[in-house]
């Protein structure tokens, strides 16, 4: 890598300022978690779908929704206090590698235990198919899986957060709906889902909830918005007659609620980290504007190059998201697992999100290759900004040329002087 090395040295990177930016803060504390759950489920409106003596599901999702145990705990107890029995179903289509043992330690990594929750924790791919759909894409009809634990249980509470997709926008987005038909549906019923690509996903994901809700025993929906800070702001629970008609709102609700780059493009977008645990794309393009998907997927900050520094513990290798990069570091290549990797991107079809991007040897190179190829760019003025990651941009740094127009924005709040990028001996930042 001489030669690119010398290249890249070749770039002197601007000075960086830290920004602060300004979202609706409103949330509910994590001590006031387990009774905001238990006045949503306790609602007169809801009727008393819980009966003493039945055992009922409850789904758990693979991503990093915050304070997931708090609220898994929650709606178990709300189970256990009306005299039922729970147990919790990691509800994550093809993630954790496909298998039983790596879906119940990505929840685990969340501190869904079973000795955290005080119930079972049934982890199986296997899944049995609980009936077949309306006419979907190509006037076809498609047979319907589900976990078989779930699909066995006297009902299933499907709880889950509500959000705009990474991949495909509709109605239904990520929320109830996607976590009946892939989340439930493991493996198997989410490549059933897949099979059409995501350009017929905002048809399928309600086509199957609706199957779902007709012939599972669904009592509940319970969602989870998050603020643009990433910490819960409301609890929506549901009959599971009112999902279908409730949840568009609900999303739009969320859509609001993003965690947005302010600007509007850069020359650079400069990504710490990606992973499951952030968002299904490893990053949520509608927020970095990055995308193997498009067109499906538009929105975000309008970014030339994307470059990407490192993956998170949390998702364990899997590097999903990858292929929307333009430049990504030899330690984040070092620590990609293929397995886990490709599983999840051959059940969603989206094999683009796996290309190698060029990989470079250390943090600062990878900036630097990624400012280097920028087209139309201005070499006097580079714009450059710096994440830590899609789902938390309250912090971020951009480059002195942008200073003006931070200034400028009555929901941007500069925290002090530029200075230099804090590369250590071996070029990456700490």
């Amino acid at each position: 890598m001489g030669i690119i090395s010398d290249l890249c040295a070749e770039v002197a990177l601007p000075r960086m300022i830290r920004v602060r930016q300004l979202f609706d803060p409103e949330h509910i504390p994590a001590g006031g978690i387990p009774q905001a759950v238990a006045a949503q489920l306790s609602r007169p409106e809801l009727g008393d779908p819980v009966k003493p003596g039945k055992r009922y599901a409850i789904t758990c999702g693979s991503r990093g929704v915050a304070n997931i145990a708090l609220i898994t705990k929650a709606i178990a107890d709300f189970v256990k206090a009306r005299g039922a029995f729970p147990f919790v179903v990691p509800a994550m289509g093809s993630h954790g590698g496909a298998n039983a043992e790596g879906q119940r330690a990505l929840i685990a990594a969340y501190g869904v235990t079973e000795e955290f929750l005080g119930c079972p924790v049934l982890s199986s791919m296997e899944t049995v198919e609980i009936g077949t759909s309306e006419k979907g894409p190509g006037g076809r009809v498609y047979g319907v899986r589900i976990d078989r634990n779930a699909a066995e249980a006297d009902g299933i509470i499907v709880a889950g957060r509500i959000k705009p997709h990474t991949d495909f926008h509709g109605p239904y987005e990520s929320g109830i709906m996607k976590m009946m038909a892939i989340g439930l549906g493991k493996r198997e019923g989410a490549d059933i889902c897949h099979q059409n690509g995501f350009g017929s996903m905002a048809e399928m994901v309600p086509l199957f909830g609706r199957t779902i809700i007709k012939h599972a025993p669904v009592i509940l929906g319970f969602g989870i918005l998050e603020n643009a800070y990433g910490r819960t702001c409301k609890f929506a629970a549901l009959r599971a007659d009112e999902i279908e008609a409730a949840e568009p709102a609900l999303l739009e609700e969320a859509r609001r609620h993003l965690p947005l780059i302010l600007f509007e493009r850069t020359d650079v977008l400069v990504v710490d980290r990606i992973g499951k645990d952030i968002s299904g794309d490893g990053m949520d393009p509608n927020v970095t504007g990055a995308s193997s998907c498009s067109p499906w997927v538009t929105g975000g900050i309008k970014a030339n190059r994307t470059a990407v520094l490192d993956l998170t513990e949390e998702t364990h290798g899997t590097a999903l998201g990858i292929g929307a990069a333009h430049t990504i570091t030899r330690r984040l290549f070092n620590k990609i697992d293929y397995e886990a990797t490709y599983v999840n991107a051959v059940t969603s079809r989206g094999i683009d999100f796996v290309r190698i991007p060029c990989i470079l040897e250390n943090d600062r190179e990878a900036v630097q290759l990624a400012l280097r190829t920028c087209i139309g760019r201005d070499p006097a003025r580079p714009r450059i900004i710096r994440i830590a990651d899609s789902l938390h941009t309250e912090t971020i740094y951009i480059s002195e040329a942008m200073a003006e127009e931070a200034k400028a924005n009555e929901r941007l709040r500069l925290l002090g002087e530029s200075e230099d990028w804090p590369f250590d001996k071996d070029g990456n930042l700490w």
